[in-house]
């Protein structure tokens, strides 16, 4: 005798049993319980889940509001601190890691770092200067060649990047110990001066120097800024309109964003990783044109801070270090706050060695508040 099927196989045969209508009434009770427990939570996270949402959509809100905060505390902790002479002094100082800050933050958009940042505007000056002062080069052609420098270094930090696939944090911490070695080897440790100093060797006039023309004050009333400054923020200008309107900006974003869905989309990654590269670096040389400009000299031994500086300033700005994120007011905001807390602090009278204590905890602030503030969807 056949055998037969069994009563399983029977059911299985039919297919899957067509889904239960669920009751009117049924539906209408699970809908009503939802929008009860959506209520509930908004009622329960409501001021801060909006300000978690606003904070979203403009990046740059924290920081300003961070930067009338800390202002206004730093006015009633020593009154004159807004005085427009303190304010001229603060931009004049700004100058340079504003303009770092800039290339940091397009790096930062690809969720990219760059830690040779200042080791490579520091070897870009004594380039030009080199050339300018020691070997009788054009001061034009020695600020061409010294930008054109600062491009092709970040070439190399790109290529190593995107081409041969290494991660950025490990790429430019190579690169600050070859760039600080080069600096050193080339200058000899040695402080170069422009205008006929004894120390100058072959010094030429500053008064037909270009590479001292971002020294230059310009002031109106009590209001004193150089055109360094004004240097500084043409290139906020033209790089927030870059980000904001162009394809390539709009292509730094989606990288930053996801990378594979950039690639999925057509974008060229890993051109567009190392053309970002390739602009921070012609930036940098940029800033270390302001840099010669307002000391009047050129010297190995600026600031050691700088790498730290320009990422403290973008990260408390509201760009994100995951990429994909931030603008460049935001960027602006934040440069500012690191001045107006450095001035601040040494006004009211506090150690200078808690100034980096500041920025530390400045720094894990700002991370904390980006996690928090990524937590979201829209």
């Amino acid at each position: 005798m056949a055998n037969l099927p069994r009563q399983d196989q029977l059911v299985s045969d039919r297919g899957p049993e067509p889904p239960r209508a669920v009751p009117a009434g049924q539906r209408e009770a699970h809908h009503a319980e939802a929008l009860e427990a959506a209520r509930h939570r908004h009622r329960w996270q409501g001021p801060l889940y909006s300000l978690q949402r606003l904070l979203h959509r403009h990046a740059a809100l924290g920081p300003l509001l961070v930067l009338v905060l800390s202002a206004g505390v730093f006015e009633l902790l020593h009154p004159g601190f807004l005085r427009l002479e303190n304010i001229s002094l603060m931009l004049q100082q700004l100058a340079v890691l504003g303009s770092l800050a800039i290339g940091q933050t397009m790096i930062m958009l690809t969720a990219g770092i760059d830690l040779s940042v200042g080791a490579l505007m520091i070897l870009a000056q004594m380039i030009m200067g080199e050339l300018a002062i020691n070997s009788g080069v054009d001061p034009v052609l020695a600020l061409v060649i010294g930008v054109a420098f600062g491009a092709l270094m970040g070439l190399v930090n790109g290529a190593l990047t995107a081409r041969v696939r290494l991660p950025p944090f490990i790429v430019t911490l190579g690169t600050l110990g070859i760039f600080t070695a080069i600096g050193l080897r080339l200058s000899g440790g040695a402080t170069l001066f422009f205008g006929g100093s004894a120390l100058a060797g072959s010094a030429i006039s500053s008064s037909s120097n270009a590479l001292l023309w971002t020294g230059t004050f310009l002031s109106i009333g009590s209001f004193t800024v150089t055109t360094g400054v004004l240097l500084m923020v043409a290139l906020y200008i033209v790089f927030a309109y870059v980000l904001a309107w162009t394809a390539w900006g709009r292509h730094v974003y989606a990288v930053g964003d996801d990378l594979n869905a950039a690639r999925l989309a057509g974008i060229r990654v890993r051109s567009l990783i190392a053309s970002v590269y390739v602009v921070a670096g012609a930036i940098y040389g940029l800033a270390a044109w302001v840099q010669i400009g307002r000391v009047g000299s050129v010297s190995p031994d600026i600031s050691s801070t700088l790498n730290l500086d320009s990422i403290t300033a973008v990260v408390i700005g509201g760009t994100s270090l995951f990429g994909g994120r931030g603008v460049m007011i935001g960027t602006l905001f934040g440069a500012l706050i690191v001045q107006v807390f450095n001035t601040g602090l040494e006004l009211v009278g506090v150690n200078a060695l808690y100034l980096p204590l500041a920025e530390g905890i400045l720094v894990i602030s700002a991370v904390a508040l980006d996690h928090w503030i990524r937590a979201i969807k829209d």
